[in-house]
């Protein structure tokens, strides 16, 4: 990044409670049952903790968000009872159809007061230009981005947060990331970000920015 990059100094949030375990819980070697801090999610059990760990990405950029704007942050299994009430998750047994944005938009609208806009089309100047204004974008990346270097299979799919840009890239807190490596603002360049990301997304915004939506957004990210 160059000396022209806008940063917002947002908290960090993973998805899981203890971001050190990020490692084991995404290669299996350890179940998200085990996280010792899991009780702060506020799930009734480990077993209903571990269902939507994996799929909290979206969750944990919005208490991000949240905590920026020196908004409380609820729990975020509790967080995820109310976006299935507001329709931006749908659970249908053990499958979930989610985070589906304009529901999760007019949610955080109603819920907060904040500016939530979600952008079925979102090319990566206007990411910049949100960051610019003092906004945050949730953004939907591939998974692996965690790994910049590799070649992703696809695009979009995972949700991470952008907290600042400039020139030559953005900063992202990743839900997934890595401990010390891809958890808290991560510089990707444009050009890699183009390789993962599915050009969708959230723009949040403070209080009282107005709640512009796109009344024909599908999108949805986990």
């Amino acid at each position: 990044m160059t000396a022209s990059v806008i940063k917002h100094l947002v908290p960090y949030y993973s998805q899981w409670e203890s971001p050190s375990l990020v490692p084991a819980f995404i290669t299996g070697t350890r179940e998200a049952s085990t996280d010792p801090l899991w009780q702060k999610s506020g799930a009734a059990d480990p077993q209903e903790y571990a269902f939507w760990a994996p799929r909290m990405c979206g969750v944990a950029c919005l208490r991000m968000a949240l905590d920026f704007w020196g908004l409380p942050v609820p729990p975020s299994v509790s967080l995820v009872g109310e976006l299935l009430e507001a329709g931006a998750y749908i659970r249908s047994g053990d499958e979930v159809k989610g985070l589906i944005y304009q529901p999760f938009a007019e949610f955080v609208a109603a819920r907060w007061g904040l500016y939530a806009r979600a952008a079925r089309e979102l090319p990566a100047q206007e990411v910049r230009a949100a960051i610019a204004q003092g906004r945050l974008v949730m953004v939907s990346v591939h998974k692996t981005i965690r790994t910049p270097d590799t070649a992703p299979p696809s695009r979009g799919g995972h949700l991470v947060l952008a907290v600042g840009a400039g020139d030559d890239g953005v900063l992202l807190h990743n839900p997934s990331g890595l401990p010390d490596l891809t958890q808290q603002f991560a510089p990707v360049s444009w050009t890699t970000l183009n390789r993962f990301y599915a050009g969708r997304g959230i723009v949040l915004g403070g209080l009282n920015e107005g709640v512009p939506h796109d009344p024909h957004d599908a999108g949805r990210d986990r």
